[in-house]
């Protein structure tokens, strides 16, 4: 019998003293980031949106006291401290300019992708260096229960050295429709999650290669559809990130088999489990190591999700970050060299060649 070992899934709040204003109504804010909230006990003081009625029907339904006609007058209120965003990520760069300017706030929580552009990213990076401001990026999936144990079972040396990982995705996202305009989309609103916890877990790579092919699913004009990258690291890690938005046919009577699928593979054990993402079911793992199991399979346990829960983690590290003066686990440089990956990608896509990350200027 193997003893059990003690993870932790989900954060400890530490920090929930600031007063947060949100931008946006939509899916992502109102099922995940207030859910999440309100399980936690944070603050949230303000809403605004695009659209003023959904904004006040969101309002009424979590309780918020303040609903505002524009996202600019919800951003010039001395009272908010978090700006928390939710919005399409071509008009997400210019409010948080617009909050870089006001005294009262003190942190910025935006959206991924950061901006529709490297370029766009460091520069909102050295603006709000310049401006003594903390931005974070909600790259969420760092905070999904499987990949913080996993994290935890791979930092504690129990797989050994890290030899192989994948991250295998058979799942049909919901495109917004602001994505029809713009010319990224799958690697940069899908694989981005991806790619930026094989950055988690494994650090930084020194190269990328990937593939791509449209989407029969997808009737707008787009590049990247089904993409497949190879990603090599200075450890020696290969790792795999595979975002296929196809997944088959989807029909009356045809049954739904979707999934997303992870393997940690060392020289001294594996680790595996499930996205729980496209079921709405929470995310699991199992692991065998030659060490810390005898070379048995565990598996953990946790009943929360990836949605909503793991937004708690998201909001909770920045209140933490300006209670204790320490940086975000979210930073927003961190986040410039997930940009920069989702960079190097799309350059080996038109290249058709492996693209090492030196190649891609981030001026930091």
């Amino acid at each position: 019998m193997v003893s059990p070992v003690a993870f932790e899934p989900d954060v400890t709040v530490r920090a929930r003293q600031f007063r947060i204003g949100c931008i946006g109504a939509g899916m992502i804010m109102a099922e995940c980031h207030l859910a999440a909230y309100k399980d936690a006990s944070f603050t949230v003081a303000a809403i605004a949106s695009r659209t003023a009625s959904k904004a006040e029907a969101v309002a009424q339904r979590w309780g918020i006291p303040k609903v505002y006609a524009t996202p600019e007058a919800l951003i010039e209120d001395p009272s908010i401290e978090i700006l928390d965003i939710a919005y399409p990520p071509d008009q997400q760069p210019a409010l948080i300019r617009h909050a870089l300017k006001q005294k009262h706030i003190k942190g910025i929580l935006a959206q991924k992708p950061l901006a529709l552009s490297l370029k766009d990213a460091i520069a909102l990076r050295d603006e709000a260096k310049a401006a003594g401001k903390i931005i974070s990026v909600n790259q969420n999936m760092r905070y999904d229960q499987s990949m913080r144990v996993l994290k935890q079972i791979i930092d504690s040396g129990a797989l050994g050295n890290i030899v192989f990982a994948q991250i295998d995705m058979h799942a049909i996202p919901h495109w917004q429709d602001f994505l029809k305009s713009y010319d990224r989309l799958t690697y940069s609103n899908m694989s981005v999650h991806h790619l930026d916890v094989l950055r988690f877990l494994f650090g930084d790579p020194s190269d990328v290669t990937t593939l791509t092919r449209t989407d029969p699913r997808t009737t707008f004009p787009h590049k990247d559809g089904i993409t497949v990258s190879t990603l090599n690291f200075p450890s020696g890690v290969m790792a795999v990130s595979l975002e296929d938005v196809w997944s088959g046919p989807r029909q009356e009577g045809y049954d739904n088999d979707q999934n997303i699928t992870f393997r940690v593979e060392g020289t001294e054990g594996v680790a595996k489990g499930t996205i729980g993402w496209p079921t709405g079911s929470a995310s699991t793992l199992t692991y065998a190591s030659t060490t810390a199991t005898q070379g048995k399979w565990v598996t953990p346990s946790w009943k929360t999700m990836w949605f909503p829960h793991a937004f708690i983690g998201v909001m909770e590290q920045l209140q933490y970050a300006l209670a204790s003066g320490e940086q975000p686990a979210l930073s927003i440089a961190d986040n410039v060299k997930t940009m920069a990956l989702v960079e190097a990608g799309y350059r080996s896509m038109a290249e058709k060649r492996t693209v090492s990350l030196s190649e891609i200027a981030i001026n930091a």
